[in-house]
């Protein structure tokens, strides 16, 4: 049997054996695990190094990339500039082809033309040859005397149409001026006023004991009453509406009072005097100050207050000359021009309409006169005194308020025309223009601003048409009252037509 010595010695060696071998093992594994480690740390040092290779190969290849790209850019743009100039060649060869063919049916064209007049200049010596002298003198004659008769027709029609457009012009401003100052055939719609009475028994008032009452208010005032059979009314005429307005108010003051006799007559004259002339100053300040154009002196603030009384073709002269100074600001200040200029000079264009007629020449010079004595400034003076093509303009202004004159003027609704008087107007146009010989039909357009005259062509020929166009203008201005101008249009036409079945 074995003893428990050799027992525990057996197995103290097989616990040795396992531990060494136990050890053993996990030395082993550490090694393996260094290994594995060290293979790990050189396969990543391997990767990180094929990374940074291919990344720099990228990279490379993407410099390489750009460096074509751009040398493609620079083909593409030199074909693109080669394209260009082949194009503006072809454009240049195209030019030069149509030229050449233009060219070449010119030559063709002029040849046709020498061909027949080499067999016109024949058959003309081939006539000639079979003539006398005195007939080829008398032929040559004739000819010449046709050719100068026409130039001289159409040079006439020229400068007449010009000279026409000038004098109707000059004849509107000058006629408009001496009709709006003094005038011996008076408007009822302008130069009259009629006060209404609260009885007849106030117009045996008013007349007084053998007419005294009546010659004293017509010797204060400067205006007669009209007195007639009109119940309950009475007309006061007088061609200065500031006098108008005067005897208006004092007249409507002695019909409120009820005493009328010559001592009442002179003061209500007077006190009405005295409420125009502040009604006047008061209307010539609000002017200014609706411009925003400041102070003035007190004559030309009484002269702007005065047109306010003044009409020109039913337009109140204040406010038409208010609306031209706004055109002329608006046009100004798009123009680059000083606003303020232009306002002034519109402003003031029409002031000589309330100046007295004892001033000579035309209300633009009288009110140049005017503002060059209260030293307006020289821009101002010289476009009011321009305004109607009396003096040359000196700036830009004059021509501005002209324009601006003219669209305040000429727009819809500035001039009121009662539908009676306009229809009439175009019926005696379109009647005037069919009266005369070959005329076929006639047609009033633009409100009555152009005629047009159709002419029946066997009758009348180009020359003739011509001097008809004159002649109907000549008639219109010897017969007929217009406002502006007016435009004839004479056609002559002549159709051929034909069936075909």
């Amino acid at each position: 049997m074995i003893d428990g010595a050799t027992m525990w010695m057996g197995v103290a060696g097989v616990g040795g054996f396992l531990f060494g071998l136990l050890f053993f093992r996990i030395v082993w594994s550490i090694s393996l695990k260094r290994k594995i480690l060290n293979v790990e740390l050189e396969a990543r040092k391997t990767a990180n190094q094929a990374e940074i290779e291919a990344s720099r190969i990228t990279e490379k290849a993407m410099v390489e990339i750009r460096v074509a790209e751009e040398r493609i850019r620079t083909n593409e743009q030199r074909l693109s500039e080669k394209e260009s100039c082949l194009n503006t060649t072809k454009a240049e060869l195209d030019t030069r082809l149509n030229a050449l063919k233009s060219r070449e049916s010119e030559f063709i064209e002029a040849k046709s033309a020498l061909d027949a007049e080499r067999s016109s200049l024949k058959d003309k010596l081939v006539a000639v040859s079979s003539m006398s002298p005195e007939e080829v003198h008398s032929e040559l004659l004739s000819q010449v005397e046709r050719e100068a008769a026409e130039e001289l027709a159409h040079l006439k029609h020229e400068l007449a149409e010009k000279s026409e457009i000038q004098l109707q012009d000059e004849a509107r401003h000058l006629l408009l001026s001496a009709m709006q100052r003094i005038t011996t055939t008076p408007s009822t719609q302008t130069t009259a006023t009629i006060v209404d009475l609260p009885s007849e028994d106030m117009k045996g008032r008013i007349i007084g004991r053998e007419g005294r009452n009546i010659r004293s208010f017509e010797a204060v005032t400067g205006t007669t009453l009209m007195i007639d059979e009109t119940p309950d009314s009475v007309l006061i005429s007088a061609f200065d509406p500031v006098k108008r307005e005067i005897a208006k108010l004092a007249l409507e003051e002695l019909l409120k009072d009820g005493r009328i006799h010559p001592s009442t007559i002179e003061a209500s004259v007077e006190k009405a005097r005295t409420q125009v002339q502040l009604n006047v100053k008061s209307l010539g300040e609000q002017a200014l100050h609706r411009l925003k154009l400041g102070s003035a002196h007190p004559e030309i603030v009484e002269l702007l207050g005065r047109l306010h009384f003044r009409l020109s073709l039913n337009q109140n002269s204040l406010e038409h000359s208010l609306e031209v100074a706004f055109i002329a600001s608006m046009l100004a200040s798009e123009l680059g021009l000083d606003p303020v200029i232009a306002k002034r000079a519109a402003l003031f264009h029409d002031l000589g309409k309330a100046i007295d007629h004892e001033f000579e020449g035309s209300h633009a010079a009288a009110a140049a006169r005017i503002l060059e004595r209260y030293n307006e400034d020289p821009r101002v003076v010289n476009a009011v005194a321009a305004s109607h093509d009396e003096i040359p303009a000196s700036s830009p202004y004059a021509p501005l308020v002209v324009i601006a004159d003219r669209i305040s003027a000429m727009r819809p609704g500035a001039r009121s025309d009662s539908l009676d008087s306009y229809v009439q107007r175009v019926k005696a146009l379109e009647s005037l223009a069919a009266g005369f010989d070959g005329v076929k039909e006639a047609f009033a357009l633009q409100a009555g601003r152009e005629i047009r005259v159709i002419v029946e062509p066997d009758r009348i020929s180009d020359q003739e048409a011509r001097e008809l166009a004159r002649s109907i203008s000549r008639e219109i201005e010897n017969t007929l009252n217009y406002p502006s101008s007016i435009k004839i249009t004479v056609i002559r036409e002549k159709r051929f037509s034909e069936v075909a079945k």
